[in-house]
Protein backbone atom coordinates (compact mmCIF):
# COMPACT_ATOMS: atom_id res chain seq x y z
CA UNK A 1 0.00 0.00 0.00
CA UNK A 2 1.19 3.64 -1.53
CA UNK A 3 2.86 5.25 1.70
CA UNK A 4 -0.33 8.65 2.48
CA UNK A 5 1.15 11.74 1.32
CA UNK A 6 1.77 14.60 3.71
CA UNK A 7 4.02 17.66 4.25
CA UNK A 8 6.73 18.73 6.59
CA UNK A 9 5.51 19.65 10.44
CA UNK A 10 5.34 23.31 10.30
CA UNK A 11 3.96 23.87 6.89
CA UNK A 12 0.46 24.12 4.90
CA UNK A 13 -1.54 23.90 2.99
CA UNK A 14 -4.06 26.67 1.34
CA UNK A 15 -7.41 25.86 0.01
CA UNK A 16 -9.10 27.69 -2.60
CA UNK A 17 -11.12 29.73 -0.14
CA UNK A 18 -8.46 29.86 2.79
CA UNK A 19 -6.20 31.92 -0.63
CA UNK A 20 -9.26 33.70 -1.30
CA UNK A 21 -9.07 34.85 2.18
CA UNK A 22 -5.78 35.27 2.52
CA UNK A 23 -5.69 37.47 -0.91
CA UNK A 24 -7.91 40.09 0.79
CA UNK A 25 -5.63 40.27 4.41
CA UNK A 26 -2.70 41.00 2.04
CA UNK A 27 -4.51 43.29 -0.68
CA UNK A 28 -5.56 45.30 2.08
CA UNK A 29 -1.85 45.24 3.93
CA UNK A 30 -0.78 46.14 0.67
CA UNK A 31 -3.12 48.75 -0.21
CA UNK A 32 -1.96 50.60 3.03
CA UNK A 33 2.04 50.05 2.33
CA UNK A 34 0.99 52.15 -0.92
CA UNK A 35 -0.92 54.55 0.41
CA UNK A 36 2.54 55.22 2.55
CA UNK A 37 4.24 55.84 -0.40
CA UNK A 38 6.30 52.36 -0.49
CA UNK A 39 7.07 50.72 -3.57
CA UNK A 40 7.42 47.08 -4.13
CA UNK A 41 10.30 44.62 -3.71
CA UNK A 42 11.25 40.72 -4.12
CA UNK A 43 14.74 39.30 -3.13
CA UNK A 44 14.82 35.16 -3.61
CA UNK A 45 14.01 32.49 -1.45
CA UNK A 46 17.84 31.43 -0.68
CA UNK A 47 20.53 33.56 0.17
CA UNK A 48 24.03 32.90 0.43
CA UNK A 49 25.12 31.53 4.34
CA UNK A 50 27.25 34.26 4.48
CA UNK A 51 24.75 36.88 4.23
CA UNK A 52 22.28 35.06 7.18
CA UNK A 53 24.85 34.36 9.24
CA UNK A 54 25.18 35.87 12.51
CA UNK A 55 22.98 38.95 11.70
CA UNK A 56 20.18 36.79 14.08
CA UNK A 57 22.38 36.00 17.32
CA UNK A 58 22.85 32.54 18.20
CA UNK A 59 19.90 31.51 18.70
CA UNK A 60 18.40 32.78 15.06
CA UNK A 61 21.46 31.40 13.50
CA UNK A 62 20.33 27.48 15.04
CA UNK A 63 16.89 28.14 13.59
CA UNK A 64 18.52 28.93 9.53
CA UNK A 65 17.25 26.03 7.25
CA UNK A 66 20.88 25.25 5.00
CA UNK A 67 20.92 24.17 1.99
CA UNK A 68 23.40 21.06 0.70
CA UNK A 69 25.54 22.27 -2.16
CA UNK A 70 24.58 20.39 -5.12
CA UNK A 71 26.48 17.46 -6.78
CA UNK A 72 28.91 15.43 -3.97
CA UNK A 73 28.12 17.66 -1.02
CA UNK A 74 30.44 15.49 0.92
CA UNK A 75 33.70 15.76 -1.42
CA UNK A 76 34.83 18.59 0.96
CA UNK A 77 34.84 16.43 4.18
CA UNK A 78 37.94 14.99 5.67
CA UNK A 79 37.87 11.79 7.10
CA UNK A 80 36.52 11.45 10.56
CA UNK A 81 34.52 14.86 9.85
CA UNK A 82 31.10 13.89 10.62
CA UNK A 83 32.26 12.33 13.96
CA UNK A 84 32.20 14.44 17.06
CA UNK A 85 33.12 17.49 14.81
CA UNK A 86 31.02 20.53 15.36
CA UNK A 87 28.00 20.39 13.31
CA UNK A 88 28.31 24.19 12.45
CA UNK A 89 31.37 23.15 11.12
CA UNK A 90 30.61 20.69 9.17
CA UNK A 91 27.25 22.77 7.83
CA UNK A 92 29.63 24.74 6.39
CA UNK A 93 31.73 22.52 4.66
CA UNK A 94 28.38 21.39 2.89
CA UNK A 95 25.96 24.05 2.67
CA UNK A 96 26.79 27.43 1.06
CA UNK A 97 22.91 28.39 0.84
CA UNK A 98 20.31 28.52 2.83
CA UNK A 99 16.49 29.91 3.12
CA UNK A 100 15.54 33.48 4.05
CA UNK A 101 15.27 34.32 8.31
CA UNK A 102 13.95 37.05 7.52
CA UNK A 103 13.09 39.77 4.62
CA UNK A 104 15.26 42.57 6.38
CA UNK A 105 18.40 41.06 6.03
CA UNK A 106 17.88 40.31 2.48
CA UNK A 107 17.01 43.68 1.72
CA UNK A 108 20.17 45.17 3.25
CA UNK A 109 21.67 43.34 1.05
CA UNK A 110 19.96 44.61 -1.87
CA UNK A 111 20.43 48.25 -0.65
CA UNK A 112 23.90 47.56 -0.64
CA UNK A 113 24.21 45.53 -3.67
CA UNK A 114 22.57 48.28 -5.91
CA UNK A 115 23.30 50.77 -4.06
CA UNK A 116 24.01 53.39 -6.87
CA UNK A 117 20.49 52.18 -8.32
CA UNK A 118 18.14 53.48 -5.04
CA UNK A 119 17.24 56.63 -4.31
CA UNK A 120 18.01 57.07 -0.47
CA UNK A 121 15.69 57.82 1.47
CA UNK A 122 14.34 54.27 0.01
CA UNK A 123 11.10 53.04 0.88
CA UNK A 124 10.32 49.59 0.08
CA UNK A 125 7.56 46.85 0.69
CA UNK A 126 8.24 43.19 0.86
CA UNK A 127 5.36 40.62 0.63
CA UNK A 128 7.24 36.87 0.68
CA UNK A 129 7.83 33.84 2.62
CA UNK A 130 10.16 33.11 5.36
CA UNK A 131 11.44 29.66 6.89
CA UNK A 132 13.00 29.23 10.34
CA UNK A 133 13.84 25.54 11.79
CA UNK A 134 11.43 26.44 15.14
CA UNK A 135 9.49 23.84 16.98
CA UNK A 136 5.85 23.97 15.59
CA UNK A 137 3.19 25.01 17.73
CA UNK A 138 0.14 27.17 17.83
CA UNK A 139 0.33 29.90 15.89
CA UNK A 140 3.84 29.22 15.35
CA UNK A 141 5.52 28.17 11.62
CA UNK A 142 8.16 26.76 10.24
CA UNK A 143 7.24 28.56 6.82
CA UNK A 144 5.25 31.62 6.65
CA UNK A 145 5.07 34.75 4.94
CA UNK A 146 5.94 38.28 6.27
CA UNK A 147 4.26 41.56 4.92
CA UNK A 148 7.75 43.87 5.49
CA UNK A 149 7.68 47.86 5.12
CA UNK A 150 11.42 49.58 5.84
CA UNK A 151 12.58 52.81 5.40
CA UNK A 152 16.24 53.18 5.22
CA UNK A 153 18.42 55.88 4.54
CA UNK A 154 17.15 58.07 6.91
CA UNK A 155 17.63 58.77 11.30
CA UNK A 156 14.50 60.92 11.54
CA UNK A 157 12.02 59.72 14.23
CA UNK A 158 9.20 60.69 11.94
CA UNK A 159 9.59 57.66 10.35
CA UNK A 160 8.95 55.31 13.14
CA UNK A 161 5.58 57.80 13.43
CA UNK A 162 4.99 56.78 9.89
CA UNK A 163 5.11 53.37 10.71
CA UNK A 164 2.79 53.52 14.07
CA UNK A 165 0.11 55.04 11.83
CA UNK A 166 0.58 52.21 9.42
CA UNK A 167 -0.03 50.00 12.11
CA UNK A 168 -3.27 51.67 13.30
CA UNK A 169 -4.37 51.60 9.28
CA UNK A 170 -4.06 48.34 9.02
CA UNK A 171 -5.61 46.56 11.65
CA UNK A 172 -8.35 49.22 11.62
CA UNK A 173 -9.40 48.21 7.87
CA UNK A 174 -9.11 44.35 8.79
CA UNK A 175 -11.20 45.14 11.96
CA UNK A 176 -8.31 43.71 14.58
CA UNK A 177 -7.82 45.24 18.06
CA UNK A 178 -4.72 45.44 18.94
CA UNK A 179 -1.71 47.33 21.24
CA UNK A 180 1.23 48.68 20.30
CA UNK A 181 4.16 47.84 22.54
CA UNK A 182 7.43 50.24 22.28
CA UNK A 183 10.74 49.87 23.70
CA UNK A 184 14.12 51.19 22.69
CA UNK A 185 17.26 49.12 22.68
CA UNK A 186 19.49 52.04 23.89
CA UNK A 187 17.13 52.00 26.94
CA UNK A 188 17.96 48.67 27.68
CA UNK A 189 21.55 49.09 26.87
CA UNK A 190 21.08 51.82 29.82
CA UNK A 191 19.38 49.51 31.83
CA UNK A 192 22.47 47.10 31.31
CA UNK A 193 24.77 49.87 32.34
CA UNK A 194 22.85 50.74 35.61
CA UNK A 195 23.03 47.21 36.63
CA UNK A 196 26.60 46.77 35.93
CA UNK A 197 26.07 44.31 33.12
CA UNK A 198 26.66 46.56 29.96
CA UNK A 199 29.25 43.75 28.28
CA UNK A 200 25.80 41.31 29.06
CA UNK A 201 23.28 43.35 27.46
CA UNK A 202 22.45 40.98 24.82
CA UNK A 203 22.10 38.07 27.53
CA UNK A 204 19.73 40.37 29.31
CA UNK A 205 17.45 41.05 26.40
CA UNK A 206 17.25 37.76 25.20
CA UNK A 207 16.15 37.16 28.76
CA UNK A 208 13.86 39.48 29.66
CA UNK A 209 12.33 39.15 25.85
CA UNK A 210 11.06 36.18 27.23
CA UNK A 211 8.79 37.60 30.26
CA UNK A 212 5.29 37.33 28.86
CA UNK A 213 6.36 33.92 27.81
CA UNK A 214 7.38 32.04 30.92
CA UNK A 215 6.98 34.74 33.84
CA UNK A 216 9.38 36.51 35.93
CA UNK A 217 10.66 33.69 38.22
CA UNK A 218 11.75 31.90 35.02
CA UNK A 219 13.20 35.58 33.71
CA UNK A 220 15.30 35.56 36.78
CA UNK A 221 17.05 31.53 36.28
CA UNK A 222 17.66 32.17 32.92
CA UNK A 223 19.58 35.44 34.17
CA UNK A 224 21.44 33.78 36.62
CA UNK A 225 22.44 31.02 34.45
CA UNK A 226 23.78 33.51 31.94
CA UNK A 227 25.72 35.07 34.47
CA UNK A 228 24.35 38.15 36.07
CA UNK A 229 24.33 37.50 39.54
CA UNK A 230 21.19 37.69 41.77
CA UNK A 231 22.17 41.44 43.38
CA UNK A 232 21.92 42.77 39.34
CA UNK A 233 18.86 40.92 38.88
CA UNK A 234 16.76 42.48 41.78
CA UNK A 235 17.88 46.02 40.35
CA UNK A 236 16.45 44.88 37.31
CA UNK A 237 13.15 43.83 38.55
CA UNK A 238 11.77 46.81 39.58
CA UNK A 239 13.23 48.70 36.17
CA UNK A 240 10.92 46.09 34.51
CA UNK A 241 7.93 46.72 36.31
CA UNK A 242 7.49 50.36 36.53
CA UNK A 243 3.96 51.30 36.26
CA UNK A 244 2.06 54.52 35.39
CA UNK A 245 1.56 56.50 32.38
CA UNK A 246 4.06 56.88 29.42
CA UNK A 247 5.35 60.19 30.55
CA UNK A 248 5.76 59.09 34.12
CA UNK A 249 7.75 55.90 33.11
CA UNK A 250 9.64 58.20 30.71
CA UNK A 251 10.60 60.39 33.88
CA UNK A 252 11.21 57.73 36.25
CA UNK A 253 13.39 55.74 33.97
CA UNK A 254 15.33 58.90 33.16
CA UNK A 255 16.01 59.25 36.87
CA UNK A 256 16.86 55.67 37.14
CA UNK A 257 19.07 55.84 33.89
CA UNK A 258 21.02 59.38 34.43
CA UNK A 259 24.53 58.19 34.77
CA UNK A 260 24.12 56.35 31.02
CA UNK A 261 23.48 58.93 28.13
CA UNK A 262 22.71 55.92 25.75
CA UNK A 263 19.71 54.83 27.90
CA UNK A 264 19.16 58.78 28.39
CA UNK A 265 19.56 59.10 24.60
CA UNK A 266 16.83 56.48 24.44
CA UNK A 267 14.39 57.98 26.92
CA UNK A 268 14.22 61.16 24.53
CA UNK A 269 13.59 59.20 21.39
CA UNK A 270 10.61 57.77 22.77
CA UNK A 271 9.11 61.14 24.14
CA UNK A 272 9.90 62.46 20.95
CA UNK A 273 7.96 59.53 19.23
CA UNK A 274 5.25 59.64 21.70
CA UNK A 275 4.54 63.14 21.25
CA UNK A 276 4.64 63.50 17.69
CA UNK A 277 2.08 60.24 17.48
CA UNK A 278 -0.05 62.33 20.03
CA UNK A 279 0.14 65.74 18.13
CA UNK A 280 -1.21 63.62 14.90
CA UNK A 281 -4.10 62.30 16.28
CA UNK A 282 -3.29 58.70 16.78
CA UNK A 283 -5.82 56.56 18.56
CA UNK A 284 -4.16 53.28 18.41
CA UNK A 285 -3.56 51.76 21.97
CA UNK A 286 0.30 52.25 22.68
CA UNK A 287 2.44 51.31 25.72
CA UNK A 288 5.71 51.73 26.71
CA UNK A 289 7.23 48.38 27.82
CA UNK A 290 10.31 48.13 29.36
CA UNK A 291 10.33 44.00 29.06
CA UNK A 292 10.16 44.18 25.21
CA UNK A 293 13.50 43.66 24.11
CA UNK A 294 12.88 41.98 20.26
CA UNK A 295 15.52 39.12 20.10
CA UNK A 296 17.14 40.05 16.73
CA UNK A 297 21.01 41.71 17.36
CA UNK A 298 20.44 44.22 14.85
CA UNK A 299 18.09 46.58 16.44
CA UNK A 300 19.32 49.64 17.89
CA UNK A 301 16.63 52.18 18.59
CA UNK A 302 12.95 52.19 18.65
CA UNK A 303 11.73 49.02 18.97
CA UNK A 304 7.45 47.89 18.46
CA UNK A 305 5.66 44.62 18.85
CA UNK A 306 1.52 44.54 17.98
CA UNK A 307 -0.16 42.02 20.04
CA UNK A 308 -4.18 41.18 19.84
CA UNK A 309 -6.37 42.67 21.91
CA UNK A 310 -9.17 39.70 21.77
CA UNK A 311 -7.43 37.14 20.47
CA UNK A 312 -5.10 34.88 22.68
CA UNK A 313 -2.15 34.39 19.87
CA UNK A 314 2.32 35.77 20.14
CA UNK A 315 2.97 38.97 18.43
CA UNK A 316 1.42 39.59 14.96
CA UNK A 317 3.30 42.26 13.66
CA UNK A 318 7.37 43.97 15.16
CA UNK A 319 10.43 45.56 14.27
CA UNK A 320 12.70 48.51 15.02
CA UNK A 321 15.10 50.86 14.05
CA UNK A 322 18.82 49.31 12.75
CA UNK A 323 21.23 51.91 12.87
CA UNK A 324 23.80 49.99 10.48
CA UNK A 325 22.94 46.61 9.11
CA UNK A 326 24.12 47.58 6.01
CA UNK A 327 27.52 48.37 7.40
CA UNK A 328 27.95 44.33 7.92
CA UNK A 329 27.68 44.35 4.22
CA UNK A 330 30.37 47.49 3.33
CA UNK A 331 27.54 50.05 3.32
CA UNK A 332 28.25 52.08 6.99
CA UNK A 333 26.12 54.81 8.40
CA UNK A 334 22.58 54.11 6.61
CA UNK A 335 20.37 53.85 9.45
CA UNK A 336 17.03 52.04 8.53
CA UNK A 337 13.51 51.47 10.38
CA UNK A 338 10.84 48.97 9.71
CA UNK A 339 8.47 46.95 10.89
CA UNK A 340 6.98 43.33 9.64
CA UNK A 341 2.99 41.90 9.38
CA UNK A 342 2.89 38.31 9.93
CA UNK A 343 0.11 37.29 7.48
CA UNK A 344 -0.27 33.63 9.04
CA UNK A 345 -1.14 34.58 12.41
CA UNK A 346 -2.93 37.29 11.49
CA UNK A 347 -4.77 34.84 9.39
CA UNK A 348 -5.49 33.06 12.17
CA UNK A 349 -6.66 35.96 14.53
CA UNK A 350 -9.57 36.76 11.68
CA UNK A 351 -10.13 33.45 11.40
CA UNK A 352 -10.24 32.78 15.12
CA UNK A 353 -12.68 36.07 15.28
CA UNK A 354 -14.80 35.70 12.10
CA UNK A 355 -13.56 38.97 10.74
CA UNK A 356 -13.27 38.03 7.19
CA UNK A 357 -16.27 39.77 5.23
CA UNK A 358 -18.57 37.43 3.07
CA UNK A 359 -17.07 39.09 -0.15
CA UNK A 360 -13.69 37.43 1.04
CA UNK A 361 -14.97 34.04 0.75
CA UNK A 362 -16.00 34.05 -2.85
CA UNK A 363 -13.97 33.32 -6.22
CA UNK A 364 -17.11 32.96 -8.50
CA UNK A 365 -19.57 35.73 -7.65
CA UNK A 366 -22.35 34.43 -10.98
CA UNK A 367 -22.62 30.99 -12.42
CA UNK A 368 -24.21 30.55 -16.15
CA UNK A 369 -26.28 27.08 -16.36
CA UNK A 370 -25.60 24.66 -19.02
CA UNK A 371 -27.96 23.39 -21.72
CA UNK A 372 -26.32 22.91 -24.89
CA UNK A 373 -26.79 24.13 -28.29
CA UNK A 374 -27.82 27.45 -28.75
CA UNK A 375 -28.33 28.30 -25.32
CA UNK A 376 -24.83 26.91 -24.20
CA UNK A 377 -23.45 29.56 -27.22
CA UNK A 378 -25.95 32.10 -26.24
CA UNK A 379 -24.89 31.95 -22.06
CA UNK A 380 -20.91 32.25 -23.78
CA UNK A 381 -21.97 35.21 -25.36
CA UNK A 382 -23.32 36.65 -22.58
CA UNK A 383 -20.50 34.88 -19.69
CA UNK A 384 -17.82 37.13 -21.89
CA UNK A 385 -20.23 40.13 -21.41
CA UNK A 386 -19.98 39.64 -17.71
CA UNK A 387 -16.32 39.10 -17.47
CA UNK A 388 -15.52 42.13 -19.15
CA UNK A 389 -17.78 44.04 -16.76
CA UNK A 390 -15.31 42.85 -14.33
CA UNK A 391 -17.33 40.12 -12.44
CA UNK A 392 -15.97 36.67 -11.61
CA UNK A 393 -17.97 34.35 -13.62
CA UNK A 394 -17.97 31.01 -14.85
CA UNK A 395 -20.13 28.26 -17.06
CA UNK A 396 -21.34 25.33 -15.68
CA UNK A 397 -18.92 22.90 -18.48
CA UNK A 398 -21.47 20.23 -19.54
CA UNK A 399 -24.97 20.20 -20.20
CA UNK A 400 -26.41 18.41 -17.01
CA UNK A 401 -29.35 18.50 -14.88
CA UNK A 402 -30.71 21.83 -13.17
CA UNK A 403 -30.50 19.87 -9.91
CA UNK A 404 -27.29 19.09 -10.46
CA UNK A 405 -26.06 22.17 -11.97
CA UNK A 406 -27.71 23.63 -8.85
CA UNK A 407 -25.75 21.99 -6.28
CA UNK A 408 -22.48 22.28 -7.88
CA UNK A 409 -23.27 26.53 -7.50
CA UNK A 410 -24.69 25.75 -3.75
CA UNK A 411 -21.48 23.73 -2.50
CA UNK A 412 -19.60 26.32 -4.21
CA UNK A 413 -21.47 29.21 -2.10
CA UNK A 414 -21.84 30.91 -6.07
CA UNK A 415 -24.35 33.82 -4.80
CA UNK A 416 -25.95 33.86 -8.36
CA UNK A 417 -27.27 31.28 -11.30
CA UNK A 418 -27.92 33.17 -14.64
CA UNK A 419 -30.23 30.72 -16.56
CA UNK A 420 -30.33 31.01 -20.11
CA UNK A 421 -32.76 28.46 -21.24
CA UNK A 422 -35.10 27.98 -24.80
CA UNK A 423 -37.62 30.61 -23.45
CA UNK A 424 -35.05 32.74 -22.13
CA UNK A 425 -33.25 32.55 -25.40
CA UNK A 426 -36.37 33.91 -27.44
CA UNK A 427 -37.30 36.15 -25.23
CA UNK A 428 -34.14 37.97 -24.59
CA UNK A 429 -34.34 37.84 -21.25
CA UNK A 430 -32.02 36.11 -18.65
CA UNK A 431 -33.36 34.67 -15.55
CA UNK A 432 -30.71 35.49 -12.09
CA UNK A 433 -31.58 33.83 -8.98
CA UNK A 434 -30.51 34.86 -5.81
CA UNK A 435 -29.13 31.84 -3.92
CA UNK A 436 -29.23 33.69 -0.77
CA UNK A 437 -32.57 34.07 -0.66
CA UNK A 438 -33.74 32.54 -3.24
CA UNK A 439 -35.51 35.24 -5.17
CA UNK A 440 -35.71 35.47 -9.26
CA UNK A 441 -35.91 38.23 -11.44
CA UNK A 442 -35.54 38.97 -15.51
CA UNK A 443 -33.42 40.66 -16.88
CA UNK A 444 -32.71 41.84 -20.68
CA UNK A 445 -29.62 40.59 -22.12
CA UNK A 446 -28.39 43.88 -22.86
CA UNK A 447 -28.53 45.10 -19.37
CA UNK A 448 -27.59 41.65 -17.11
CA UNK A 449 -23.69 42.92 -16.50
CA UNK A 450 -25.03 46.07 -15.18
CA UNK A 451 -27.52 44.51 -13.07
CA UNK A 452 -24.98 41.92 -11.94
CA UNK A 453 -22.43 44.26 -10.82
Amino acid sequence: MAQKPSIPKGTRDFSPQEMTRRTYMIDTIKSVFRTFGFAPLETPAMENLSTLLGKYGDEGDKLLFKILNSGDFTASLAEGDLHGANPGAVAAKICEKGLRYDLTVPFARYVVQHQSEVTFPFRRYQIQPVWRADRPQKGRYREFCQCDVDIIGSRSLVNEVELIQIVESVFSKLGIGVVLKLNNRKILYGIAETVGHADKMMDITVAIDKLDKIGMENVEAELRERGIEQQAVERLKPILTLSGTTAEKLDRLAGILAGSPTGLKGVEEMREIFALADALGVTLATELDLSLARGLNYYTGAIFEVKATDFAIGSICGGGRYDDLTGIFGLHNTSGVGISFGADRIYDVMCGLDLFPAEANLTTRVIFTNFGGEEQLESLRLLAAVRRAGIPAEIYPEPAKMKKQMEYANKRGIPHVVIVGSQEREQGLATVKNMTDGTQQNVPFAKLADALA
